[in-house]
């Protein structure tokens, strides 16, 4: 797997040397729709060489993804772990200190805990889909 910047490099090099072979030769000046034709072909070769340097940056783009990943699972593990934290500290805010004043916000803070815990599970799950596509 070569670089996509040697690629646009050779590719310019390439280019370069056409165009001063073209000026070297002398009385052949008429003839310059010659290299013109010939630049629809290396434009032509352009996406092949955008598609190569896409499936040589997958490899690089699976890993990213699969560290990225990793790391939203371990947001997932410490909302479900706010999740119990949540419900401990609310038993012994209603049960143990009898402090009901506080039950409503604590309910509060547990509905958006579960909420985001809820997003945050469908999305690792959509995003593991995108990283088994990578492979």
């Amino acid at each position: 797997m070569s670089d996509p910047r040697n690629v646009a490099h050779a590719k310019k090099v390439t280019q370069e040397k056409h165009h001063q072979q073209a000026k070297a030769k002398p009385g052949k000046g008429k003839k310059s729709p010659g290299p013109v034709q010939n630049q629809p072909v290396e434009t032509a070769s352009a996406p092949a060489n955008a598609e190569a340097a896409q499936t040589e940056q997958r490899p690089g783009d699976l890993e990213k993804s699969q560290a990225v990943l990793s790391k939203f699972k371990d947001l997932e593990f410490h909302s479900r772990a706010n999740i119990e934290t949540l419900a401990e500290l609310s038993l012994t805010i209603e049960e143990e200190l009898k402090q009901r004043e506080f039950s409503e916000a604590i309910g509060a803070l547990y509905s958006a805990q579960d909420a985001f815990h809820s997003k945050i599970a469908a999305f690792i799950e959509t995003y593991q889909t995108k990283c088994e596509s990578l492979k």
